[in-house]
């Protein structure tokens, strides 16, 4: 059995921050476990442009800024396993992995960070009425093809959903010679980010059909065409609305799910609305020594916000290797009116922190609406936004004077309001 101060679970752009946050912060003995066969994760396959604005103050590609943080893994000797499967996690924080040349391997560590990152809901998951022909991908997994391998995945595209991803593949593939005839998202907003539907389908005329979905698919061997239509109020197809659209390949692009089967084999409690795990502003699930960041906690919009989490994380983690955090006493942040969720869900009553971080995503479109905190049913922040959608996350400050003011306090609360 190998013992470890810190196992990290994931190579990608989550778990190399939280390495070199953890190793800066006097933790040397990390080892992180990449089932892969090279670190970096899912920005190997992002070729794209637009990663590093907030972190570095310019524009990346994917590999490109991956290789910044795999950069300094390596100039810090922090070790790491490739191809290496992580199988179970202990309560007790035993690490169970396996790989082809060590077989199964055993380790003990002090501390765990869970940096597995996401995946992509499959068409099992949409119950779509059709046979099963070829032709039919996750918009990742289209993205790894025409990226990575080399391979057009189709000629004639239908995209389904309006995630990040799918909305970046539509420009990829047109970019390749493929003809995107449209995409269609069932709720009437999009779920990706604003620049990427001004950059990925209207600079090149594509059309989004929102309140749209797809109600059949065609085609016995390879897709041959989709049946189209528009939904009410209550998402039901609308039957007379039906449009019969020709294509040898449809992608979806239905939403991002935290990768999570570890973490529920270990015992930790998840939120049902992010389906990660429940943590505090340190990042500790509620299992103690038990880290989390990145999208395997929620999913995030830019990875620079990963890396800056990721860092909270390896630093929190480290602290509590050598013993030296501070606090147990907890709030509660509660989601109000209007707000999905939120994370973290508990604030540390840690007075060396002058403000903490609360990331969340709001449950519709609002306009104009105010993004107000409570504490304890008093406000201490109210401030106007133009628009809020569930395609952006939101974030705002929790003010260590807010809480010193109020010594009594229970909840904050994060909620939308009209005036």
């Amino acid at each position: 059995m190998d013992n470890r101060d810190i196992v990290i679970i994931g190579g990608g752009p989550a778990g190399l921050a939280a390495a070199i946050s953890a190793y800066h912060a006097g933790v040397s003995d990390i080892l992180i476990l990449e089932r892969e066969n090279s670190l970096g994760g899912i920005l190997n396959q992002c070729i794209h442009n637009g990663f590093g604005l907030h972190k570095f103050k310019e524009e990346l590609t994917g590999p490109e800024y991956a290789e910044r943080y795999v950069d300094q893994v390596h100039e810090l000797n922090i070790e790491y396993k490739l191809e290496t499967m992580v199988i179970d996690i202990t309560e007790d924080k035993h690490v169970i992995a396996m790989n082809e040349i060590e077989g199964v391997i055993d380790i003990k560590a002090k501390t765990i960070i869970l940096a597995m990152g996401c995946r992509e809901r499959p068409r099992g998951a949409l119950n779509i009425p059709g046979n099963r022909p070829s032709g039919i991908f996750t918009a990742g997994t289209a993205q790894k093809y025409v990226n990575i391998d080399g391979y057009l995945p189709g000629r004639e595209v239908v995209i389904l959903g309006s995630g990040d991803i799918g909305l970046i593949m539509a420009r990829r593939l047109t970019l390749e010679g493929a003809k995107v005839k449209m995409v269609c998202e069932i709720l009437p907003y999009s779920g990706g980010l604003k620049r990427n539907i001004v950059q990925c389908l209207d600079d090149y005329d594509i059309p989004l059909r929102l309140s749209h979905t797809i109600t059949k698919i065609h085609g016995k061997e390879r897709i041959e065409a989709v049946t189209v239509a528009k939904v009410d109020e209550f998402l039901k197809p609308i039957k007379e609305t039906e449009e019969y659209v020709t294509c040898d390949t449809l992608l979806l692009s239905v939403g991002l799910i935290p990768e999570n089967e570890l973490t529920r084999k270990a015992g930790i409690t998840i939120n049902p609305k992010t389906q990660g795990p429940i943590v505090d502003s340190n990042l500790e699930t509620s299992i103690p020594g038990v880290y989390a960041c990145g999208n395997v906690l929620h999913v995030h919009d830019l990875v620079d916000y990963v890396s800056d989490e990721a860092s909270i994380a390896g630093q929190k983690a480290a602290m509590f290797v050598k013993n030296s955090l501070i606090s147990d006493d907890k709030f509660a942040v509660i989601a109000g009116k209007g707000v999905r969720y939120t994370v973290p869900s508990w604030i540390i009553d840690d007075s060396s922190i002058a403000m903490s971080i609360i990331r969340f995503r709001v449950d519709g479109v609002y306009k104009d609406h105010f993004v107000t905190i409570k504490l304890d049913n008093e406000k201490a922040y109210h401030k106007q936004k133009r628009i809020l959608t569930p395609g952006e996350m939101e974030q705002v400050m929790i003010l260590r004077k807010w809480i010193d003011a109020k010594p009594e306090l229970k909840t904050i609360e994060i909620l939308l309001e009209e005036d």
